[in-house]
């Protein structure tokens, strides 16, 4: 049988791919550097040859891009996301704002919550705040957030429906608890502020989704030079693969974690664990196996050292020929690979190769485009898929440029070791590794669910200890940006903190602004003292750039507040930096200051 790998699964095309943009992205932000603010202006030092520090506390410098108004309306919303009771009444609150009307409400919205939090209805309305943003020397990642409002009955119905198989109806024990739906969990915004979900209805709405995405990155692409645009693998086909191939991604992990104990090596880090193949072998003879395991490497090269390693081990998942042989998982007392399920549907193995399909379908676009893809992180039980799936797409597209970046969740324990896992394979296979790092989104909702069906708690145990982890992927990320230029990473980060300790590090590695190889991210009308401030100091950085009709994206607003209200009250910064900033306006008579670009 012949040996293919997921690049052919993906059902990509013979001919070679074309980068239709005409120009390469480390060279991108070039067009800023004539703009205003570029450059070390203001509220920037040079503090020796190529060091850069950026002074986040000039309030002249960090709203020069804002009017008296857009500040007063940042104070009010953030003082009214403070109040428990508006949070958590805001639907009854909206409720009784609509009885004004929706010309009214619409009216109330954009001059609140919606025109703080994003940028516009459709692509073309959205235009004036990007090309603003741009010549203040900000980027856009442009976030269509339109979601369905259902209720959470209908959102259980729906997860259960589209994440159990017909095969896993008949197969009695096989499948862990973690990996399968749960009814009391089925809805997934729960206990999560600052992400988009989707629930899957059939495939013609997947099909909608992706057009959408398409939209969402022709108008990146058609807005500015350099852009992002962010996708979630969930809008794009059934949840169920995702939960069954997370779970054989999982088990050949752990069972490569109990082979490398059995000689000795637990407790190193990933990467430092190396398999001798003759006693793996002998190990799995021990435990009772039946057949020649080290005939699964024949044929490759780890049987000239007579080693192999995670990421040797992980290849093994890549010579699949059908989507469904995919979902194999190791048998220690039979000495074979055996399906996680019996049998699958023949419209069950469409639908998993049509979710693959449409993620190829956006990569393309986005290549043709000159824009730079996100693919946004969810929960753990879907996320091995989702980065494995994503790796494979970076393998691909990755090549020449980064197109395609991953993300990596620092609040997870395994964190560390999916970033110098995927670093690794970028090193060995030559192509751009590109990286999103955040915090993470679904703490909470992932702490309740191991809590309560059982299994270990995925989240790192406090606050201080993904602060580390966080600096450790990123400290980890940019030294390779340093040794060999071949990475790329977002800093996407409200934290100060973190934004400073980047700056440092860039600073101490010789990493400058225009390698464009370190971009920062923060959220529309959200820490503009941080985003503001770096993009007039010549560092590439984005607001995340939510857009849709003001009913449609309620739920995301709702979300919003609900996260500014924990934020603000541990970030009294930002609102006495505005308080300064429309102070110092009054008293110098520049109250009716109008942005010039």
């Amino acid at each position: 049988m012949n040996k293919l790998t997921l690049k052919v699964i993906l059902l990509r095309k013979a001919e070679p791919q074309d980068d239709v943009s005409g120009a390469r992205h480390d060279s991108a932000r070039s067009e800023f550097d004539g703009q205003p603010g570029r450059g070390g202006r203001d509220g920037t030092t040079t503090t020796a040859a190529n060091e850069i520090s950026v002074d986040f506390d000039q309030t002249q410098e960090a709203y020069k891009s804002k009017d008296s108004l857009e500040l007063l309306r940042s104070l009010v919303v953030f003082k009214l996301c403070s109040y428990d009771f508006l949070v958590d009444k805001n639907k009854e609150v909206n409720g009784r704002t609509k009885l004004l009307g929706q010309k009214a409400f619409n009216q109330f919205m954009k001059m609140t919550f919606y025109g703080q939090f994003v940028a516009g209805e459709d692509h073309m309305a959205i235009r004036p705040l990007i090309q603003k943003n741009q010549a203040f020397g900000v980027g856009s990642v442009l976030d269509y957030s339109v979601e369905e409002d259902i209720s959470q009955e209908e959102a259980e119905q729906k997860e259960m429906d589209s994440c159990v198989s017909a095969a896993e109806k008949e197969s009695i024990g096989k499948r862990e608890k973690k990996y399968k739906a749960h009814k009391q969990f089925g809805d997934r915004r729960g206990g999560v502020t600052g992400a988009r979900t989707y629930f899957y209805a059939n495939e013609a709405k997947c099909d909608q989704h992706m057009e959408t995405f398409i939209k969402c990155i022709k108008a990146s692409g058609g807005s500015s030079m350099d852009g992002f645009s962010a996708v979630k693998m969930t809008a794009l086909g059934r949840p169920q693969f995702l939960l069954q191939f997370s779970e054989v991604l999982v088990k050949w992990r752990r069972f490569f974690t109990f082979l490398a104990s059995q000689q000795g090596k637990d407790g190193m880090e990933a990467l430092e664990q190396r398999l001798e193949l003759k006693q793996l072998q002998e190990s799995l003879t021990k435990l009772g196996a039946e057949g020649d395991f080290s005939g699964w490497f024949s044929g490759r090269k780890e049987e000239c050292s007579g080693t192999i390693d995670v990421l040797d081990w992980n290849s093994l998942i890549d010579d699949r020929t059908k989507i469904s042989d995919l979902l194999v998982v190791p048998n220690v007392e039979l000495g074979k690979l055996e399906p996680l399920l019996e049998t699958f549907t023949v419209e069950e193995e469409r639908q998993m190769k049509r979710m693959l399909q449409r993620m190829d379908v956006l990569v393309k676009h986005a290549n043709e485009n000159g824009v730079r893809l996100m693919v946004d992180a969810e929960q753990t039980y879907f996320q091995p898929a989702i980065s494995r799936l994503t790796l494979e797409m970076q393998r691909i597209y990755n090549r020449e440029k980064p197109v395609i970046f991953n993300t990596y969740q620092c609040y997870l324990k395994e964190a560390f070791d999916n970033v110098t896992m995927d670093v690794e394979l970028s090193r060995r296979e030559g192509w751009h590794f590109a990286a999103k790092l955040v915090r993470g989104a679904y703490m909470y909702q992932e702490r309740e669910r191991a809590e309560e069906i059982g299994y270990e708690d995925p989240i790192n145990p406090d606050y201080e200890s993904t602060n580390r982890m966080y600096h450790r992927c990123l400290d980890y990320v940019l030294d390779e940006i340093a040794l060999s230029g071949n990475a790329n990473v977002m800093v996407a980060s409200h934290n100060e903190d973190t934004v400073k300790h980047t700056l440092r590090r860039m600073n101490e590695l010789g990493l400058v602004p225009t390698d464009n190889k370190v971009y920062f991210g923060q959220l529309l009308g959200m820490c503009d003292q941080i985003s503001f401030p770096l993009g007039q100091a010549g560092f590439p950085v984005y607001k995340y750039v939510p857009y849709g009709p003001v009913n449609e994206v309620m739920p995301y607003l709702s979300r919003r507040a609900q996260e500014n209200r924990g934020f603000m009250r541990g970030a009294q910064k930002e609102r006495d930096l505005l308080w300064q900033e429309l102070k110092r306006r009054l008293a110098s008579g520049e109250l009716l200051y109008r942005p010039a670009y």
